[in-house]
């Protein structure tokens, strides 16, 4: 629990890894799945503060595939999939704001259909194979939670010249002094790993080991982080306090 200046309390429970006997602790690391939008949003935003990134120009201009982009309107009688160009271009802050278009494979059973027919893999398998879905509908007419973020970690790649983690690493985790967080953890962070736990039809909860992710392997940044609670509480201090935490200024105040 943390405010602006200071963490209020901080505590573990239980178990990392249910029936391993390792205790979880202030520095167990976990994936973090979606907290990662928000790194990735801030890492966008310290661009667009630097003029190499547009909210409202034509996020095309800066990754033509989506230009490309069509929409996904039904299944003709043989099952295959109905699309449609797209009635305008997506933007940053469209993507940002998940009003781009862009869906969930496990959310929207349309999306799902069309992965299985087109043999495109989803998120979960392949996640750079996977920006290649359709939009579910024309950017900016409505909401729909999605891999939005996972285009903007393209856009910051191409506009930075670099990879999303070494970006993030350089202008955010680095400076604020998040050394437990990455998309690849390192030795000492493996160490310290949870698990995933799932629960199962009798109530019981049953650990499900995640794969490591490797050097190279895409980089989501949607969903792609693994981190402490001690390194996002310093992530959200630094937001609480308009960009600014002890000293070190990463957003400016309006961006925030």
């Amino acid at each position: 629990v943390v405010d602006r200046d200071s963490v209020r309390y901080e505590g573990a429970f239980g178990e990392r890894s249910l029936g391993s006997g390792h205790a979880m602790a202030a520095d167990t690391v976990g994936a973090i799945f979606s907290m990662t939008k928000a790194v990735t949003a801030a890492a966008a935003m310290q661009l667009v503060e630097r003029g190499r990134l547009s909210l409202d120009a034509p996020a095309s201009d800066v990754c033509p595939e989506l230009g490309a982009c069509a929409v996904l309107t039904g299944f003709d009688e043989s099952g295959r999939p109905e699309l449609r160009p797209a009635a305008s271009s997506t933007t940053l802050r469209q993507l940002l704001t998940h009003t781009s278009g862009f869906g969930y494979d496990i959310w929207n059973a349309d999306l799902m259909r069309w992965h299985e027919v087109t043999g495109v893999p989803t998120m979960g398998s392949d996640g750079r194979a996977a920006l290649a879905a359709p939009l579910l509908f024309d950017p900016g007419t409505r909401w729909q939670y999605g891999i939005g973020l996972d285009w903007v970690g393209v856009m910051i790649e191409t506009a930075a010249g670099t990879s999303l983690g070494e970006f993030i690493a350089e202008n955010l985790t680095g400076p604020l002094g998040m050394a437990d967080t990455g998309f690849v953890p390192t030795a000492s962070m493996l160490e310290r790993r949870s698990a995933m736990h799932i629960r199962l039809p009798d109530g019981s909860l049953m650990p499900l080991d995640l794969p490591v992710p490797e050097h190279g392997a895409f980089e989501s940044g949607g969903g792609g982080l693994h981190g402490t609670m001690g390194d996002y509480g310093r992530f959200i201090r630094m937001m609480l306090g308009d960009g600014e935490l002890d000293g070190v200024r990463v957003l400016a105040a309006p961006t925030v």
